[in-house]
């Protein structure tokens, strides 16, 4: 039985030069395409335009309604559209020329008028003839007449509603690249862009389906987006007069962007354009798929997503679209704001767009939750954790997530030459040396101060040394705001770039590595319940201890914890069973390694067993200070400094001379009237220091200045080897104990240190500048102020009395069963 839809619809395009045909989709499909391309329709995309170009925003144009008749005819039969999508179509035009013209005679009245208009005249062509055709049948009552044609239209107004444009699930996200080219169907193929591969190379520079989900990933997670609101939030904060000199301050490339960026900023424009990476992304996406280098459910994913994000940020499709049109402007570097009509109008206006759905409709929860976990699975590895913590200081890395692909020898090159000049990292060290670079106790001692600075127990900042600079005692103070969250992303993101610098030099055993990345994603899972808390923690942090000479990454990091689209909110982000990257030591063996002092820089971990390359520096420093050559000499001289050193080499060479000035005075003399040689002359400075009581040497425990060089030979041997994990344990537990035998605090110790460390020096020029530079640090080392310049103000000193405020968090390091938090 012949459906009279159809019929009616051969009988129109008679109109069109078509002979009578009750099935209009029926012609050869290559017949079809070739008509199709002569009329300038190459596309299923072009086809989609024309369709919906038919229908205008206000009134439809007769002519382009039957023309669209003819093109719905020649992509039915050319497999362009399923015979459903034809059939929506088919209603939709049908109605649309039946609620317009109420009977075939105005219709075809309002074709002759169109033809005219195009400058037709009677005779070019039989569509005169055609229209008398078609009149005399209505009149005679043959054929689909209005009247029947009327009636099928109700009979099908009552049966279920059907779609112009893709419905399944999911596939409605399609239609967000309306802005580029409507989706008319969303099983995507060569007739929807048949030069796909050629546009991404064109425009993109994308030559494979690596480079394009590194590109489809960077979109989604940075885009042009995140440089425009970081300078867009600067200059909100920027004097008239700071605007001015950024803007000059742009090359010449860039001045026509920030034209309009100031414009906007300086007119109170909306500063939000996200919609330009977002829809770019589903045009992307659907690229990928139509030059067969995405599965179509993996492009839809991609889409998705994007209207995923869309759907955070926009709340209707005007708002999209004007978001969408400032990105073009900052992009192209002109304002495209007053072009919103002419570039918009027929997608929000037309009655047939694919956004008359409400863009809140795009998805239902199925489809937002599987392209979740599509995007998830794209960064669920743990290198991604590495990318993601070092792009807010390179951004450069944020084009490369995805799948891992071989680094440029340029990029290794510069990645093994930030290994050496930056951190004296060497391949042949081995991944093992990463140990040195996983700092949990500095994270405790941080995490220490900012619970003592909240309630108000920070160390005085007059010491018997002197008082830190104002500025540092500022900064230790300021750290009470970070109080709430843990200290340990301050240390673990610098740790995340080291990790991919190593990686990028493709230098170290991968495996090792990526061992590596999967304990700091665990580390990180551990302290921090979701990205949210752990970017507020990283801008806290990185706002109370900027990075020495570089701005501090503040606004960068808070750009990630507010765009959705960041990477940080597509981690794989689980606490499981997990290993840090490096040990983390005991409360009592951080504080036993913290007596070092002054020595040598803070401990913030427990040494490791280091390459040849790093001992030979080590063991000439031992060579050079002690003449200690092996393991049996070292374990010696550490006994003898912790039953005996220099101390007592005072008690029984000096302290007699404090009860006798005259014999003190005499001695001095002597040795002065002749000839010293310089271990005469070492002992009569000495006899001076006695005579003068010398920062207290007379009076002061110099005990602290054996423990201090006990465990910092300790750590140097433990570091070459020399003594193995029991030993260097052994070593700080008798230093421990005989700082707790001998004081009661770190003043107490930092001054019999001070006295040793002044006693013992030999003679030396640089004598008053050496002291002063220890003076200064054990100010700094007393008063926590700067935070960072060793641990003291976080530790309570062996076997005193508790004094600190517990951390509201569990990034601390293990306590002693004695140690009530």
């Amino acid at each position: 039985m012949v459906d009279p839809l159809y019929a009616w619809w051969a009988q129109q395009l008679v109109l069109c030069g078509w002979v009578f045909e009750p099935e209009p989709i029926a012609i050869e499909p290559e017949v079809a395409r070739a008509r199709l391309q002569a009329l300038e329709v190459n596309d299923r995309g072009e086809l989609g335009w024309r369709l919906v170009e038919a229908f205008g925003t206000d009134t439809a144009e007769p002519a382009r309604l039957l023309a669209a008749l003819e093109l719905l005819a020649l992509a039915g039969s050319a497999n362009w559209l399923s015979e459903p999508r034809v059939r929506s179509w088919l209603i939709r035009l049908t109605e649309e020329i039946a609620s317009r013209y109420p009977n075939l005679e105005a219709w075809l009245e309002a074709l002759l008028h169109a033809k005219g208009v195009e400058g037709w005249v009677r005779g070019d062509d039989g569509f005169w003839d055609a229209c008398e055709a078609l009149a005399a049948l209505e009149r005679d009552g043959e054929g689909i007449t209005w009247h029947t044609l009327t009636e099928r239209l109700a009979q099908l107004r009552r049966k279920k509603a059907r779609t112009l444009w893709p419905d399944s699930e999911g596939a409605g996200a399609w239609r967000l690249r309306a802005a580029f080219s409507p989706v008319v169907e969303a099983s995507p193929g060569e007739m929807d862009w048949p030069e796909a591969g050629g546009w991404l190379w064109q425009y993109w520079q994308i030559e494979n389906r690596t480079g394009l989900i590194q590109s489809l990933l960077w979109l989604a997670g940075y885009g042009h987006r995140q440089g425009w609101d970081l300078d867009a939030t600067r200059l909100l904060a920027a004097s008239s007069d700071e605007r001015q000199a950024w803007l000059g301050g742009l090359v010449a490339t860039e001045r026509d962007y920030g034209r309009v960026l100031l414009d906007f900023v300086e007119r109170g424009e909306p500063l939000e354009w996200a919609a330009w990476d977002w829809m770019r992304l589903v045009d992307l996406a659907w690229a990928g798929a139509c030059a067969g280098w995405l599965e179509p459910a993996e492009a839809q994913a991609f889409a998705a997503h994007a209207a995923d994000l869309a759907l955070r940020r926009y709340s209707d499709w005007s708002a999209l679209a004007r978001a969408y049109q400032r990105g073009c402007s900052l992009f192209e570097g002109r304002d495209r704001l007053g072009d919103m009509q002419r570039d918009w109008g027929l997608l929000l206006n037309s009655p047939v767009s694919p956004w008359r759905v409400p863009l809140q409709q795009l998805l239902n929860e199925n489809a937002r939750e599987a392209s979740r976990r599509a995007i998830m699975a794209w960064r669920s590895s743990p290198q991604h954790w590495v990318l993601a913590l070092a792009s807010v200081r390179e951004p450069e890395f944020g084009m490369r997530q995805g799948p891992a692909v071989p680094v440029a020898a340029e990029k290794r090159a510069d990645a093994l030459r930030y290994l050496d000049e930056t951190l004296g990292l060497h391949p042949d060290e081995g991944v093992e040396a990463f140990t040195r670079y996983w700092l949990p106790a500095q994270a405790h001692h941080l995490n220490q101060l900012a619970a003592d600075a909240a309630h108000g127990a920070l160390p005085a900042a007059d010491t018997p040394f002197g008082r830190p600079e104002a500025a540092d005692r500022a900064t230790l103070e300021a750290l009470k705001k970070g109080n709430r969250h843990a200290a340990t992303i301050h240390m673990a993101e610098k740790y995340a770039f080291y990790l991919q610098m190593a990686m990028d030099s493709e230098a170290f055993d991968a495996g090792a590595l990526t061992a590596l990345a999967e304990a700091l994603r665990g580390t990180l899972c551990r302290f921090y319940a979701d990205p949210r808390r752990l970017l507020e923690a990283w801008a806290q942090w990185e706002a109370l201890l900027p990075e020495g000479e570089q701005p501090p990454l503040v606004e960068e990091i808070r750009w990630h914890r507010d765009d959705p689209g960041s990477p940080f909110h597509w981690l794989d982000w689980r606490s499981s069973q997990w290993q840090e990257p490096g040990p983390r030591p005991t409360l009592s063996r951080f504080t036993a390694m913290a007596l070092v002092g002054p020595l040598n820089s803070a401990a913030w971990s427990e040494p490791h067993v280091e390459s040849d390359r790093e001992a030979v520096s080590i063991r000439e420093w031992i060579d050079g200070h002690y003449g200690l050559q092996g393991r049996g000499e070292l374990t010696e001289f550490l006994d003898f400094l912790l039953e005996a050193g220099d101390r007592q080499e005072y008690q029984i060479n000096y302290a007699p001379y404090t009860l006798n000035a005259q014999r003190l005075s005499s001695e001095i003399a002597m040795l002065e009237s002749g000839e010293c040689s310089e271990e005469d002359r070492n002992h009569m400075l000495r006899l001076k220091r006695v005579r003068d009581d010398t920062d207290g040497c007379n009076e002061l425990d110099m005990t602290a200045w054996d423990v201090a060089q006990a465990v910092d030979l300790a750590i140097a041997g433990r570091q070459l080897g020399w003594l193995d994990e029991a030993a260097f344990s052994g070593v700080l537990e008798r230093a421990h104990a005989l700082a707790a035998e001998h004081y009661g605090s770190w003043e107490a110790y930092a001054n019999g240190l001070y006295a040793g460390f002044s006693f013992f020096m030999g003679e030396t020029p640089e004598r008053e500048a050496f002291l002063s530079s220890f003076r200064m640090a054990l100010v700094a080392w007393l008063s926590g102020a700067p935070p960072l310049a060793g641990p003291w103000a976080s530790l309570d000193f062996p076997g005193a009395r508790p004094r600190h405020w517990a951390p509201m968090h569990i990034d601390t390091l293990p306590g002693d069963i004695k140690t009530l938090h």
